[in-house]
């Protein structure tokens, strides 16, 4: 995106340090082709993140506008998730031209068939899965795995197919507890030994079950790691009287080398965004749909939520 923007249309690019607390403080860094050479393999938040929204906050947006006269800026490029997303959208209200990029490996962004960063949160989920059965197979145990999402399942349903799980948690479907032990003795009893079960961390019992549970918030209304995976775990290895163990993946899917499909859909995404601030492009982000890279409105993404398509969770169901 920096090489594009300074090669080809001669523009000077800064950066705001930790999302949009940063751009309220003012806290800039001054990005070219030198001081980004060779980041193409780096993972993670080159520019640190921070759970905070101008919108929500008193004289926030007023921060912000104040920081963007400050520093002369033309366009802001917003590369994050939904709600990095649906602040920009404020933000462009206000006059600013914005172009949004999303970033999210929970993939739950409307408009786009992708995120960067969900296609190498997959890999390294189905890699840990791939070795979680080597556990669960050899100690005959029921092996518990929750990974991210809590409005969507995109991480737990194609990790879980990828991995050969036997069971699929996610919140597009609240789940039955008895359905599920009901599935695991038979296959304990029928042809296997061991059983792998990955919850999405957002997943949650049908009503009228007979487990029921509040999904637990922090702080900042993120989802308490492991929390839900461990009211599974206890559910069914009570139930089922299994040995039955979880894993808390947590941070470990944000981290290490993007893979090369994360890497060159955000070449794509950053060349597309650069060109569209060229051409005077507004409140628009970077889509993939299908093979194409192309422009959608931010108004009409913002404050949406992708989830996983039906299609995909019968994907799931039918390999159990």
């Amino acid at each position: 995106m920096v090489k594009r923007a300074e090669g080809e249309h001669g523009h000077q690019i800064i950066g705001f340090r930790n999302g949009w607390k940063g751009v309220s403080e003012g806290d800039v860094i001054y990005l070219n082709r030198y001081s980004l050479r060779n980041v193409l393999s780096t993972g993670g938040t080159l520019l640190g993140t921070a759970r905070w929204h101008p919108h929500r906050h008193e004289g926030g947006m007023e921060a912000v506008l104040g920081a963007l006269e400050d520093e002369r800026i033309d366009a802001l490029i917003c590369i994050g998730g939904d709600g990095t997303l649906h602040a920009a959208s404020k933000v462009a209200d206000e006059g600013v031209p914005v172009v949004g990029i999303p970033k999210t490996i929970d993939n739950d962004v409307w408009g786009t068939d992708a995120s960067i960063g969900f296609d190498t949160a997959v890999s390294i989920v189905t890699e840990a899965i791939d070795r979680i059965h080597t556990t669960a197979e050899s100690h005959n145990r029921v092996m518990v795995v929750e990974v991210m999402g809590r409005s969507a399942g995109w991480i737990a349903v194609t990790s879980g197919i990828a991995g050969g799980a036997e069971i699929v948690l996610a919140p597009e479907e609240p789940f039955d507890i008895d359905q599920v032990v009901k599935f695991l003795k038979h296959r304990h009893r029928a042809h296997a030994n061991f059983s792998i079960v990955v919850v999405a961390e957002g997943a949650v019992p049908a009503k009228g079950t007979s487990m029921q549970f509040e999904t637990e918030f922090g702080e900042f209304g993120e989802i308490v790691a492991g929390a839900t995976g461990e009211r599974v775990r206890t559910e069914l290895a009570a139930r089922t009287g299994f040995d039955t163990r979880v894993t808390v993946l947590g941070h470990v899917q944000r981290g290490g080398s993007p893979t090369a499909a994360d890497r060159i859909l955000a070449s794509r995404f950053g060349m597309l965004a650069i060109d569209a601030v060229s051409d005077k492009a507004d409140n628009v982000m970077t889509a993939l749909h299908g093979e194409k890279v192309e422009l959608v409105p931010i108004s009409e993404i913002a404050g949406k939520v992708k989830q996983v398509p039906t299609d995909l969770l019968e994907v799931a169901k039918a390999l159990a």
